[in-house]
């Protein structure tokens, strides 16, 4: 005899505020994910020029443009990076 197992479903909501505003908690999330992992990065300007690649393909328009003003500031510390600045344009 199977034992019959009920589970609750967890309701979908359709407000679309409410998905937006999760779309944006999430993109932020992924936005200071990528200034993580370029900081950590940062010691080798061939792993950061890959990473920064990859960034530009993961974030939205508005994102790229404030991880641009982030790299430009990151560059005046770390001058080897400056190469990675043309992916940026």
């Amino acid at each position: 005899m199977k034992a019959l197992c009920l589970l609750s479903v967890p309701t979908f909501t359709t407000d679309f505020n409410n998905n937006k505003n999760t779309f944006q908690i999430m993109a932020r999330a992924m936005f200071e994910y990528t200034k993580t992992i370029l900081y950590k990065v940062s010691f080798d300007a061939v792993l950061f020029c890959k990473e920064v690649k990859k960034a530009i393909q993961r974030l939205l328009p508005h994102e790229i443009e404030e991880l641009k003003i982030w790299i430009i500031s990151l560059t005046r510390q770390n001058p080897e990076l400056n190469s990675c600045l043309i992916y940026l344009n």
